[in-house]
Formats: C-alpha cells, sequence, structure tokens
C-alpha cells in the first residue's frame, strides 16, 4: 500500500470521524486537535478507527504521539510493512 493510499484513506475516516464536510481541509500537515477541532474522545474514536481499517494496533504510548495527519500516516505505513 502506498503512502498516497494511506493518506487517502486516513483523510477519508478523519473527515468522517471529525464530521468535516469538506476533506480539501484535511492536510498531511494538520494537527487533529489545533487545525481540526478533535477532542480527546474524537482522538481515541480516530485511533480505534485507524486501528480497524488498517488492521493494526496503536499503543497509547504511540498514539500520544500521532498529533497530525502525516504522523498517522508515517505510524501506518511502518506498521503495514512490517506485516507484509
Amino acid at each position: 500500500m502506498s503512502q498516497d493510499d494511506i493518506f487517502a484513506k486516513v483523510k477519508e475516516i478523519v473527515a468522517d470521524q471529525l464530521s468535516i464536510e469538506d476533506s480539501d481541509k484535511i492536510k498531511p500537515e494538520s494537527n487533529f486537535a489545533n487545525d481540526l477541532g478533535a477532542d480527546s474522545l474524537d482522538v481515541v474514536e480516530l485511533v480505534m478507527a485507524l486501528e480497524e481499517e488498517f488492521d493494526i494496533e496503536i499503543p497509547d504510548e504511540a498514539a500520544e504521539g500521532i498529533a497530525t495527519v502525516q504522523a498517522a500516516v508515517d505510524y501506518i505505513k511502518e506498521q503495514v510493512a512490517a506485516k507484509a
């Protein structure tokens, strides 16, 4: 799975989880809390949705370090590659 494919799927999940109608507002550098308005519960639900979509596990320690869309994409890409 390419980085572009992962970004597209993450963007779709973020838009759905955070009820963002214009997904073009979701950029790689977008911070979930500061730019996209996610609260702590939103972040937990987002992590769960990403885990389910990509069939990976994101430990709490790792989730705390994922503050931007690009950080999520990078983490997922690393985990998917490790499973291959």
